[in-house]
Order: structure tokens, then C-alpha cells, then sequence
């Protein structure tokens, strides 16, 4: 392997010193080379190659026929693909009705079991509420009963009260015009006992002026006398 690359690299490096070396054609980028020589360095590089390359070049013109088979195995394993892919659909779809319709069955019992647990709780509350309901005109009765013993006791005693204070009322007022009366008397009285006292003690000071008068007079005589 190392001889052959090294027979690769002197015919390389000898292509490169003809193609070097050649005559330049005037006015352009060419130049000419012997051609025979450089065919046979071709034929030495050709020759020199590696049998992996010699295959792989055999490869390459056989490209078309390669290509042709795996193009013939791509559809047939696109082919099976196919049929593998129908297969998993049906499979799949199949599965999903099965899903489905077991689905659809827990669906309708879960539905008819809550319909009926509805039902029951709808059942007790009616009757909750209708005992609810009786208790309360029960109760409501006993509340009227107990309220109309009350107002009857109270429009008793409110009567007993009212009739006490209409007799009290006739003896307040009996007691009322008899102090009238007796004030009346006793007015009468104390105007009279007024006028009488008047009467005596006028009376007695006319009779202490008289006496009076009768000293002064004594009085003053006996004081004339004196300047006599």
C-alpha cells in the first residue's frame, strides 16, 4: 500500500513539472504539453490506483443499476410499510371504537346512577321539607294558641284593672266633693270665727280707749291740781 501511494505521489509531482515546464502559447493563459507523454503519466496514475478505488470507480458505472435496485427495494419496503401502516390503523381504529363504546357505556351508567342518586336526594328533601314544613304549622299553631290564652288573660285583667279604677275614680271623686264640702264649712266657719274675733277686740279696744281716756282725763286733773 505504501509503494502505491508513493507511485501516486512521483506522477502527480511529474504531471505537475510538465505542466510547469510547458511552452506558454502567446497572448493567453494556455500552454502546450506533449500529449503522449501525458497520457501515458495517466496510464501510470490509473494503473497506480488502489483496488478500493478501481471498485469504488466500478461502483460508479454500475451507479444506474444500483440505484434501479434500490429504488425496487424502497417501494417494496414502502410497500410493507403500506401494509404494516394499514394494519396499525385498523388496529388503532378498532381499539378506539372498542374505547368508545366501553366509553359510552360507563357514560350511560354513571348518568343513570346519578340520575337515580338525584331522584333519592330530591325524594328525602320533599319529604325533609314537608316535615319541616309541619312542625312549623305546629309550632306556628302553639305560638297562636299561647298568644290568644295571653290576650285573653290580659284583656282580663285589663278589664279587672279598668273596672278598680272606675270605682276608684267614683271614690276619689266622692272624697273630692266631700272635702269640697267640709272646706266650704270650714271657710264659713273661719269667716265667721273672723268676724266675731273682730268684733271682740274692737270692742275691747273701744272699752281700753274709753279707760284710757277716762285716765288721761284723771291725769290731767290731778296735774292741774298739782300747779294749784
Amino acid at each position: 500500500m505504501t509503494e502505491v501511494v508513493y507511485r501516486l505521489y512521483e506522477t502527480v509531482d511529474e504531471l505537475t513539472t510538465v505542466i510547469e515546464n510547458a511552452r506558454s502559447v502567446p497572448m493567453s493563459a494556455s500552454c502546450m504539453v506533449p500529449r503522449d507523454h501525458l497520457l501515458d503519466l495517466l496510464d501510470d496514475l490509473r494503473e497506480s490506483l488502489p483496488e478500493d478505488v478501481q471498485a469504488a470507480g466500478a461502483i460508479v458505472e454500475q451507479r444506474t443499476e444500483i440505484l434501479q435496485q434500490a429504488q425496487a427495494e424502497a417501494e417494496r419496503l414502502t410497500g410493507r410499510t403500506r401494509g404494516e401502516s394499514e394494519q396499525l390503523l385498523s388496529s388503532a381504529r378498532r381499539q378506539r371504537d372498542e374505547l368508545l363504546g366501553t366509553a359510552r357505556r360507563q357514560r350511560d351508567e354513571i348518568l343513570a346512577q346519578a340520575q337515580a342518586d338525584a331522584e333519592d336526594i330530591l325524594a328525602e328533601a320533599e319529604a325533609e321539607a314537608e316535615r319541616l314544613v309541619a312542625e312549623g304549622m305546629a309550632h306556628r299553631e302553639a305560638l297562636l294558641a299561647d298568644a290568644q290564652a295571653q290576650r285573653a288573660e290580659m284583656l282580663a285583667a285589663a278589664q279587672a284593672e279598668h273596672e278598680r279604677l272606675i270605682t276608684e275614680t267614683e271614690v276619689y271623686r266622692g272624697a273630692v266633693d266631700r272635702a269640697d264640702e267640709l272646706g266650704a264649712r270650714t271657710a264659713a266657719d273661719v269667716a265667721r270665727m273672723r268676724a266675731e274675733v273682730d268684733q271682740y277686740v274692737d270692742s275691747r279696744l273701744a272699752d281700753f280707749g274709753t279707760t284710757l281716756e277716762r285716765m288721761l282725763h284723771s291725769v290731767e286733773k290731778a296735774r292741774t291740781t298739782l300747779r294749784e
